[in-house]
């Protein structure tokens, strides 16, 4: 099931349990049937021990009375097991729900979104929340039928009894509660420091994994590993500042719930009553077996709502992200005619407002190389993905073949864009099921043919199980070059009449880069082709240079014409001439001679 199975978006834990509602109902009443039973096998001992203290005891009464109470408490243990089993499988299929409906949602709204929210908060939500989620259905729905049955019987039961020791008794707890709030204040501000400073651990923690190469290479791991420490200690403290404002109160609240003070208190009282002969021994003994059950009951009363705390902040978050507008989807889909791309006056700012694009517009006509140049943060990137809809431009339009993109559905747009970025990402599956992501259904001897024209069938040939190789987490048993080579691979075999190349030889070695090259040629042979350029030698033949700064368009041309309009491609130009021409000084004479005699 997915996120259809909510009527609309959640917006607590009690609508995200919704799709299992009758499940836990199911947990809940069994629950109250257990509770009752169990109280009515402890109600039994009265009649019991009266029976027992006649002047002439009926055997035959007797044997009935504990006949019920095995009964009833076969029934309270009978409806418990069931209760919790009926919870178990609500949990587990809500969990199923709720993770499929964060899937399925992720994938609707706009990849900007998951880009910039970031793989730990994204963990958080489906592993952790869910997880929260799971335990509060699971281990508390039960609890629920338990807490609120439990303290109403015995009270009514205690009052029917005597109601002097009635109201002793409810005496005691109104004092216990007065500690239990002062233990609970400020709880949601406390409980949305320790999420966030829990989130920050796993984001810091994902960073620290994913980054172990860099980690190793540039660092002994202090400084990166300070960064974890001091996310580390920022939680503890704030662990440790809610604990010291709860301590006290929490465990003074926690004592005057325990049963043997309000059975002290009952017995005194009680005892004192007896001696003046206005209250019976079973009467009495109704109070002695009571007391204790009533207090222990609202113990999970206060776990309860630990739990729906705790399982709510999570409940909040899933329902916040599921909250996110999907990115719209056009009510009269259309096609584009060709691959030409069209900039009207596009304008773009982040949610923070920042513009990152402002009325740029230039046309990229079909089969054409158009490459995109500019200083860092000139919105180089931006542009290339607002083609294929990571965001929707806040003002302007960019065009399809005459078609606004968002014209398009997200099936459509896929099939006419494809991408090959500098950070390449494969999945921890078969090099021929990478290459195949596009196209599932692609035969063995297409995605060959992809993968020769990619430059990559040969070393796949000297892997150890050829195409049926498992690449590993991420791509991390194939080179940097080979992982390169394979997701060309797999845009050769989409073969989308739109490629957009992020400098895919940024950081390849020589022999690499013209392996890669020479798989960049096929891939984008016919193709309308936009490269984000960084080496700009590689762009001195483009049919056109785009020049961006600041986020405008501030030239367009191509190499020859701009570098004599002595602009800011000049400038850039002249600087990476100048890199160019840098050379190693070495002016120590201890590293001039290790340079000159290494042996």
């Amino acid at each position: 099931m997915t996120q259809s199975a909510f009527a609309q978006p959640p917006t607590g834990i009690w609508s995200l349990m919704a799709p299992v509602k009758g499940r836990i109902a199911s947990a809940i009443a069994l629950a109250v049937l257990s509770a009752l039973t169990s109280l009515g096998s402890l109600l039994t001992v009265p009649f019991i021990a009266t029976a027992l203290l006649s002047e002439s005891p009926e055997p035959t009464c007797i044997w009935r009375w504990l006949a019920v109470a095995v009964g009833l408490v076969a029934i309270s243990f009978a409806s418990r097991a069931l209760a919790f089993s009926a919870s178990h499988l609500a949990a587990f299929k809500l969990e199923v729900i709720v993770r499929s409906a964060l899937a399925e949602h992720l994938a609707q709204v706009p990849l900007g979104y998951v880009v910039t929210t970031g793989s730990g908060a994204i963990k958080k939500w489906v592993q952790d929340d869910v997880q929260s989620l799971h335990a509060f259905v699971a281990d508390s729905t039960p609890l629920i039928g338990q807490a609120y049955t439990i303290p109403v019987v015995t009270l009514v039961a205690m009052f029917m009894a005597d109601w002097r020791l009635g109201l002793v008794t409810l005496a005691v707890l109104p004092v216990g509660m007065i500690f239990v709030r002062l233990a609970l204040r400020d709880y949601a501000e406390q409980r949305a420091a320790y999420d966030l400073a829990n989130e920050q651990i796993n984001g810091v923690i994902i960073e620290f994994v994913q980054g172990m190469q860099v980690v190793r290479t540039f660092d002994d791991g202090s400084s990166s590993f300070a960064r974890f420490q001091r996310s580390l200690n920022d939680f503890t403290q704030k662990l440790q500042d809610w604990n010291a404002k709860t301590q006290l109160s929490g465990r003074l609240g926690t004592l005057l719930f325990e049963p043997l003070p309000t059975l002290l208190v009952v017995s005194a009282v009680g005892t004192g009553l007896m001696m003046q002969g206005t209250l019976t021994f079973p009467r009495l003994l109704v109070f002695l077996l009571l007391a204790p059950r009533l207090c222990g009951a609202f113990k999970p009363i206060f776990t309860l709502s630990y739990f729906i705390n705790q399982a709510n902040a999570g409940a909040l978050r899933i329902s916040a992200v599921l909250a996110e507008p999907a990115l719209p989807q056009p009510a009269q889909p259309q096609r584009p005619h060709d691959a030409s791309i069209t900039c009207n006056h596009v304008t773009f700012c982040y949610g923070d407002g920042r513009p990152a694009l402002q009325d740029v517009s230039f046309t990229m006509p079909v089969g054409t190389v158009t490459a995109l140049v500019g200083p860092s943060g000139a919105g180089k990137t931006t542009l290339a993905r607002l083609i294929p809809r990571f965001w929707d431009v806040t003002d302007g339009a960019i065009q399809i073949g005459d078609v606004d993109v968002r014209q398009m559905t997200a099936e459509t747009l896929m099939s006419w864009v494809s991408f090959v970025f500098q950070d390449t990402f494969l999945l921890h599956d078969t090099i021929r099921d990478n290459i195949k992501l596009g196209r599932p259904y692609a035969t063995d001897e297409d995605v060959e043919a992809a993968a020769r024209a990619a430059q990559a069938h040969e070393f796949i040939l000297t892997l150890p199980h050829g195409y049926d190789t498992t690449v590993g987490e991420r791509g991390a048993r194939l080179s940097g070059g080979q992982r390169q080579r394979i997701t060309i691979a797999r845009a050769i075999l989409q073969n989308n009449p739109i490629v957009v190349l992020d400098e895919a030889t940024a950081f390849a070695d020589p022999e690499n880069a013209a392996l890669i090259q020479a798989a960049i040629a096929a891939l984008t042979q016919g193709k309308t082709l936009i490269v984000i350029a960084h080496r700009l030698p590689s762009i001195m033949n483009a049919d056109q240079i785009a020049v961006l700064d600041q986020g405008r368009l501030v030239e367009q041309g191509q190499h020859d014409g701009l570098i004599a309009a002595n602009g800011v491609y000049a400038r850039l130009w002249s600087r990476y001439q100048q890199a160019q021409n840098w050379e190693l000084r070495v002016r120590s004479p201890h590293v001039s001679a290790a340079f000159t005699n290494p042996n």
